[in-house]
Parts: structure tokens; C-alpha cells; sequence
């Protein structure tokens, strides 16, 4: 079994929503959105040249993906610009289901990270426009809680 084959059945069996497999390696996550790639970011975590199985990947999450250095992405839904992403940065790239944009949790509107990311192209400035937007919606969420 490849390493992409391997992610595609860890994800599904283990119903992470993370996998990334490099030979014997694997690093799992049951973290949502982009908050586990952007976890491996900070951590300085090197995944470069490993293969990603993962449930939704946007622009957001190809960009960040970019960084990252992996070598092959599959998404059980993958969004179109994402797909441009990583084919443009050399990166494999399988989705089960394509899509236009991803949409928000509520389902009323689109992922705020896709909009923050929307008419970016550079994956550092899209790095820094995702942290931007999860600090404001951290600070929003704490004056609704007041």
C-alpha cells in the first residue's frame, strides 16, 4: 500500500480528519478547519515531502499545505481554487468530491478563511491573512460571550 492509499484508509478508518503518511511515519489530527496545518506551521513540524488525507481542503488549506512542503493532498472535498493551488505549486492532488467554494459550519455563507485567502497568491501573505482573520474571529467571539 502507497503512502496515499494508506492516508486515504487511516482517514476514514480512524475518522480523523488529518492524516499525513510519509513510509512509516504518520501524523494524525482530529482537529477541524485549518487549525491542525496551521498547528504543524508553528511547531516548525517538517512534513515536507509526506502525503496529506484530509476531509476539506479549500484555498486556505492548499496554501498552507504549500508550506508545508507535502507532496500529495486528497480531500474528501476539495474546492477548485484549491486544486489550482497545489497543482501550481507541484503538489499531487485527488479530491472525491470538487466544488466551487467551501462553505461555512452554519452552512450560510462561505468559510471565512476562503474569503480571507480569496484574492491572495502568495502563500506566505495567505499565512498571515489566516492567522489575521482567526484572531478576529477569536476577539469577536469574546465580546458576544460579555
Amino acid at each position: 500500500m502507497n503512502d496515499l492509499e494508506r492516508a486515504k484508509t487511516l482517514l476514514e478508518e480512524g475518522k480523523y480528519t488529518l492524516v499525513l503518511v510519509k513510509g512509516e511515519k504518520v501524523i494524525t489530527s482530529y482537529e477541524r478547519g485549518v487549525k491542525p496545518l496551521l498547528g504543524l506551521l508553528d511547531e516548525g513540524k517538517d512534513v515536507r515531502g509526506f502525503t496529506a488525507a484530509d476531509r476539506i481542503v479549500g484555498k486556505a488549506a492548499a496554501f498552507l499545505y504549500v508550506l508545508l512542503g507535502v507532496k500529495a493532498v486528497y480531500a474528501n472535498v476539495l474546492s477548485i481554487l484549491a486544486e489550482g493551488v497545489l497543482l501550481g505549486h507541484g503538489i499531487a492532488v485527488e479530491g472525491q468530491t470538487r466544488t466551487e467554494r467551501i462553505i461555512n459550519r452554519a452552512g450560510d455563507g462561505f468559510c471565512p478563511m476562503e474569503t480571507a485567502v480569496e484574492n491572495i497568491t502568495d502563500p506566505t501573505q495567505a499565512y498571515r491573512a489566516i492567522k489575521a482573520k482567526l484572531n478576529e474571529m477569536k476577539i469577536d467571539a469574546e465580546r458576544e460571550m460579555k
